[in-house]
């Protein structure tokens, strides 16, 4: 509870002192840019496989003549929208993301970065964390719409490939009762994993103390906590909206 309510003061103190916007913008794109543009290529490689994966595992369980082939295509696009693009590639997020906003942060607070920004009169959460924030709401619902998509393609081009399923099969199964509120739910999770992320690294990077040692700890527990609080608000945000 104490480090619950340590949580809930330091999110408060985001917007405390704050600096001027223009500050903010230039913070918040060097954030997209190291949270975003750098998490492409490993959210494309690892969206890509997955679907690939997923169209073929799925095609080797559906082996009843009385299933038509479109459910193949049908099962990968509910996967991937409900859990596959938004869920795993947060965890995935969290790893690579989570694990640097941590050590970044931590570094700064052993080597007396961030005291130095206090003394100077700045509200160092706001100044360094908040950007960190709003960098990685912006960036993440991106790369769970790029993942999507290359589960799809992956998927496509995987059952195609091997003669699982007919082109015209895994499209018509992709469009057949499709249900736009699952593409709204996606996003809605996104948003809320993007925000558990950014918060909980950066909240166990800016308190961490003692030296090399701890910041290496500090983002051990940021990723391990992370993960906990996707997998917990996942469950909950499909028993409520769902």
């Amino acid at each position: 509870m104490e480090t619950l309510g340590k949580y809930f003061i330091f999110l408060g103190k985001l917007f405390v002192n704050t600096e001027n916007f223009k500050t903010y913008f230039k913070l918040t794109m060097d954030e997209c840019v190291n949270i975003g543009i750098n998490s492409i290529f490993l959210v494309s490689l690892v969206s890509f496989f997955m679907g690939a994966v997923t169209t073929i595992q799925t095609a080797y369980n559906l082996i009843s003549p009385l299933i038509p082939n479109y459910v193949i295509s049908l099962v990968v696009r509910d996967m991937t929208i409900l859990e596959l693009a938004p869920t795993i590639i947060g965890v995935i997020y969290a790893g690579k993301v989570g694990s640097s906003m941590s050590s970044g942060l931590g570094t700064m607070r052993i080597s007396e970065q961030i005291d130095a920004l206090e003394v100077m009169g700045i509200n160092s959460t706001s100044y360094l964390v908040l950007p960190k924030i709003l960098g990685s709401l912006i960036t993440y619902p991106v790369l769970v719409i790029l993942s999507g998509l290359l589960n799809i393609v992956g998927g496509y081009l995987a059952g195609t490939l091997t003669g699982e399923i007919t082109p015209f099969e895994y499209i018509y199964g992709i469009r057949y009762e499709f249900n736009d509120y699952t593409v709204t739910f996606a996003l809605i999770k996104s948003f809320v994993f993007a925000f558990l992320v950014s918060s909980i690294s950066s909240f166990k990077g800016y308190y961490t103390t003692g030296g090399a040692l701890e910041v290496g700890k500090a983002s051990t527990a940021a990723v391990t906590q992370s993960v906990i609080a996707i997998l917990l608000a996942d469950y909950l945000l499909a028993q409520l909206l769902l």
